[in-house]
């Protein structure tokens, strides 16, 4: 098996070698596929597989010595791409669990605006019930209502949780690219982020201009990540890592200006 796995490398290699295609993008495909193949028939946590990923790079090492000391890059796709290739079936059902999450999510969601309907329903009936009170007692049901419906400390705990919710999904599109997401997921974790992020501004920004600075930063990074997933650059690792960053400062800028 790891004879098989190190002549289906070399050949790859070779082949994109000839072609001209060898490029770090490409070799991290050529150990991913070999991997995966290969992982997919293996137990979890085994020793073999930290016997496959360590032959694969090898392999790739092997193969481009004639490159010299200038091959950081190379190792370091070749790494990646055995790492993904060995988490393959487990990231499959990572992805599968989060597609149920927010079917959950969203269940949740929609029960709790019906919960908020219900009583927002039963608080205007209390307080339409109250009409034929005495002044004083109008006034201290009007004013018990207000205290429920305006709570300042529900909207920060709302916030509170947008604001998680927004770093969590950024960090997941982290994760996702660094241990073999596709694109197309990494775009709906970084939509999550975008989502998440607007409920947690406030509706009326009274905001310095550093904080008004870091919504404009963060803005224009999603934009520059959703540009390098459209062109599936390589950047796009460095750009997320520089969006989680610029999150946590935000929010930690906002619990200042608060």
């Amino acid at each position: 098996m790891t004879n098989n796995i190190k002549e289906k490398i070399q050949a790859d290699l070779q082949e994109a070698k000839a072609t001209g295609q060898l490029r770090t993008e490409n070799i991290r495909e050529i150990v991913k596929t070999a991997v995966s193949q290969v992982a997919s028939e293996l137990k979890e946590g085994s020793s073999e597989l930290r016997t496959l990923v360590k032959d694969a790079v090898s392999t790739v090492i092997e193969n481009l010595q004639d490159k010299g000391s200038e091959i950081r890059e190379e190792v370091t796709a070749a790494i990646e791409g055995a790492l993904e290739g060995v988490n393959s079936k487990r990231h499959d059902a990572i992805v599968k669990s989060q597609t149920e999450l927010k079917q959950i999510q969203a269940k949740l969601d929609h029960e709790e605006e019906q919960l908020q309907q219900e009583v927002e329903g039963i608080l205007t009936e209390l307080e339409h019930t109250s009409q034929d009170k005495s002044a004083n007692i109008k006034s201290g049901i009007a004013s018990a209502i207000n205290a429920i419906q305006d709570s300042e400390e529900v909207a920060l705990l709302k916030k509170r949780y947008a604001q998680l919710q927004a770093q969590l999904a950024i960090i997941r599109a982290n994760l996702a690219a660094r241990y073999g997401g596709r694109s197309v997921e990494i775009k709906e974790y970084l939509d999550d982020a975008q989502t998440w992020y607007n409920q947690a501004r406030p509706q009326a920004e009274m905001m310095v201009t550093q904080v008004e600075e870091k919504h404009s930063q963060l803005d224009n990074k999603l934009g520059e990540v959703g540009v390098s997933i459209a062109r599936k650059e390589r950047q796009i690792k460095q750009h997320l890592r520089e969006l989680l960053l610029t999150t946590a400062d935000l929010f930690k800028d906002k619990e200042a200006g608060n």
